[in-house]
Order: C-alpha cells, then structure tokens, then sequence
C-alpha cells in the first residue's frame, strides 16, 4: 500500500544551524509519508562575506548566542544528529541559487546536493560561500558545471529568491526553519511528534 501524499512547504537556508536540525527531525516522515517539499530558501545573513567570519560578528548578544548554541549541542546529541562545532558563518547566496537550480536535475540529484550542502557546512567545516567549494560539492552530487554556471547567472534563480521572500511575507514568516503545513505554520526548533501530528491533520483533512 503506497504511503499517503505529504505536501509542506519548508522555508529555510544552508547556515541556519536549526534548518539543518529541522531537515533531519522532517526526513524522519519518510517512513509514514511521501513527502513533496517545496523548499523555499531564503537568505538571513546577507551581510556576511562569502570568505567566512566568525560567528562573534552576528548581531547576536554573546549570552544570547551561546544559550543557542548549548541548545542546538544538546538537540543535536539527543537525536543523533552528526555537528561540528559552529565557529564561522558565511554568505549562503550562491549555494541557495545552486539549491534552486538543482531542483530542475531531478529529486535525486537535488536531495543528494541538499543534503550535502548542509554536511559540508554543519558536519566538515566547510565554507559554502566559496564558489570553488560549491562547485566541488556539486560535481560530486553528479551535477554538471553547466548547472552551476546557470544558478549563478541566470537571473531566474535570482527572481525566485525574491519569490521566496515574497512567500514567506504572506504567510507572515520572519524567521527559518519555518514548516507550512496546509495553513498551518511552524516555526523554529520544531519537535518530530509535532510535525508528526500536523502531518497527521492535514493529511486527514484532504482524505475527508
């Protein structure tokens, strides 16, 4: 028996450390639901340099910054979740346009590079700004440099950055990870069993 259909639509970005705890928490509704994601980047540190920095030069208060960071340590260590330590932060930009244009390589070859970009970030302290880096990581994923080369200058993927922003306002979203199921918004470091029961409702609501 097919699993049921699970549409959602997930705003999120590749150095937000809660949207990488969010992916795993949400792939775990794999086992109950074919999900269909639409993925919405959205860009929230657009001051960074693709350099990298360290995470001190956040407009973040310290004691603030820190009691984030013991959190997502102790969420991470609870579910399993693989983390390095997160000292740098970095412009996501071009690795959100290569995550929009990967979308058009198939669900496979987009899941494979989505689910790498976080790891080069979160997991081998990699820098997802540099575009030698970005590029690298794509060619490992099987997708091609034509591919890369048309995310960073076809100003298609540009306009549906903006189009993601122009989502997010009408579901009133200022912050990711933010998880839309039907019209139900959830926001933030969201439990399994809470995406479990929304999915749950909404998937109940459409069978009625």
């Amino acid at each position: 028996m097919p699993l049921p259909e699970l549409k959602i639509t997930v705003f999120s970005d590749y150095i937000c450390p809660f949207c990488y705890v969010g992916h795993h928490r949400l792939m775990r509704l794999k086992d109950s639901y074919d999900l269909k994601i639409n993925w919405c980047f959205l860009e929230i540190h657009p001051e960074n340099s693709a350099k990298g920095e360290p995470v001190t030069s956040l407009d973040y208060p310290s004691e603030y910054w820190n009691q984030l960071m013991k959190n997502l340590k102790h969420v991470a260590k609870e579910e399993n979740i693989p983390l390095a330590e997160h000292l740098f932060t970095t412009n996501s930009k071009d690795a959100l346009l290569l995550g929009e244009a990967a979308k058009a390589c198939g669900r496979e070859s987009f899941y494979q590079l989505h689910e790498a970009l976080f790891t080069a970030f979160f997991v081998d302290d990699k820098n997802i700004g540099d575009r030698k880096i970005l590029r690298k990581i794509a060619n490992q994923c099987g997708i091609n440099n034509a591919v890369v080369d048309d995310a960073w200058n076809n100003s298609t993927y540009q306009q549906r950055l903006q189009q993601n922003f122009a989502a997010a306002r009408k579901y009133e979203i200022q912050s990711v990870p933010s998880f839309v199921f039907g019209d139900h918004v959830l926001t933030g470091v969201v439990g399994e069993n809470i995406m479990r029961n929304a999915a749950e409702e909404l998937t109940s609501t459409n069978t009625v």
